[in-house]
C-alpha cells in the first residue's frame, strides 16, 4: 500500500518572510524599533521591538553575510 506524500510548502516570497499575525508579536505600547529606532507596536520572537520590514531586512542581510562567509571559506 502506497500513500501520497504531502506537498511541500512553497518557499517564502521576499518581503513576506515572517508571519506577524500571532498576538505575541503585538504590544499595547510603542517602543523604538531595535533597527530603525522609529516607534512600533510590533515585537519579534524575542519580544524585542522590531518593525516587520526592518526585521525581514535584517534577516536577509544576515543570510547574505553568512552565505558570503561560507563561500569565502571564513565560516
Amino acid at each position: 500500500m502506497t500513500g501520497r506524500r504531502p506537498r511541500r510548502a512553497p518557499p517564502p516570497v521576499p518581503g513576506q518572510l515572517l508571519d506577524w499575525t500571532d498576538s505575541k508579536h503585538w504590544a499595547r505600547t510603542q517602543a523604538p524599533c531595535r533597527h530603525c529606532r522609529k516607534p512600533t507596536f510590533l515585537r519579534d520572537d524575542d519580544r524585542l521591538p522590531a518593525d516587520k520590514v526592518c526585521a525581514e531586512k535584517a534577516i536577509a542581510e544576515r543570510a547574505a553575510r553568512t552565505t558570503a562567509n561560507y563561500q569565502n571559506g571564513t565560516l
